[in-house]
């Protein structure tokens, strides 16, 4: 227990004493008053005497701090797309071919290579304008298919070269082949210009199909149309169709449309007309180069 201060007691004394020797008539002091003044000057020199209270440091459990390590998420990279190339070589074309025992048109033909149709190709001319391949139409024989509408896709550089056959000597006993003529006829014009084409079947078979294409040589466009009839537009008034080119006849058909007036622009032409039967038919083709 704390001990009070000697000048607190020295206080506290005078104060009773002064009370005790009150001379009559004076008046006493207010015993509760001193009794107060007592307890405050008491309490203020506890208040002075109490020992300061140091807080106890280091006694805490210390707040645990939690580090957290992130596992990056892997990259991953796209898988690439292989565009695999045939190890044959294959052929293709934009219109129908025919396909002969050698290079070029004085050969006979044994088959023809259709749109959409794919064939194998085994070799190639020394020129690189022919390519010989397996023919469509005999599952073990070979002929030679021109390439000016043709699409390769594989390695080409590995074919051999073949040697042509000897050029055939043409006999008087011979059938004619199927033949025509084809020429430039005129432009016309309604939604958009056509070029106006006569055909003249020089053969001894009638036509009963037409492949027409028409490239625009200083633009680079090019139209085209695959069609079973024979067809005239005749501006915007009239369209005649006929469905075959009989022997000894003509017809006048139109190409397809171009966007613009080609006047003045060099046009190159090919024509393939087929005789009848996708298998026994016969397919020959024209080009002819004009200006409009």
């Amino acid at each position: 227990m704390s001990k009070l201060n000697p000048i607190l007691l020295s206080i506290v004394a005078l104060l009773i004493g002064s009370s005790a020797c009150a001379l009559p008539g004076m008046a006493t002091p207010d015993s509760n008053a001193i009794g107060t003044l007592v307890v405050q000057t008491i309490f203020a020199e506890l208040t002075q005497n109490a020992q300061p209270v140091i807080p106890i440091t280091g006694l805490e459990s210390p707040t645990p701090t939690f580090t957290q390590t992130l596992t990056p998420t892997p990259t991953l990279s796209p898988t690439p797309l292989f565009t695999s190339t045939p190890l044959t070589p294959l052929i293709s074309v934009s219109v129908p071919t025919n396909c002969r025992v050698g290079p070029g048109k004085v050969y006979g033909r044994v088959g023809a290579l259709l749109v959409g149709e794919v064939a194998e190709v085994v070799g190639r001319d020394p020129t690189g304008n022919y390519w010989y391949i397996r023919n469509p139409e005999a599952v073990n024989g070979f002929c030679w298919l021109w390439g000016e509408y043709a699409t390769l896709a594989g390695n080409t550089g590995v074919l051999p070269v073949f040697t042509p056959p000897p050029t055939p000597t043409p006999t008087a006993t011979a059938t004619p082949a199927p033949a025509f003529k084809v020429s430039y006829s005129g432009l016309d014009t309604c939604v958009g210009w056509w070029v106006e084409l006569e055909l003249k079947n020089k053969g001894a078979s009638s036509f009963s199909s037409m492949s027409l294409t028409v490239k625009d040589t200083v633009t680079d466009v090019l139209v085209s149309i695959n069609t079973e009839d024979f067809a005239n537009v005749d501006g915007c008034l009239t369209t005649t169709v006929k469905d075959i080119l009989p022997v000894d006849g003509s017809r006048i058909v139109s190409s397809p449309p171009f966007a613009y007036n080609p006047s003045g622009h060099k046009l190159r032409v090919t024509v393939t007309l087929c005789t009848a039967g996708a298998q026994t038919g016969m397919c020959i083709q024209e080009v002819i180069v004009f200006t409009p």
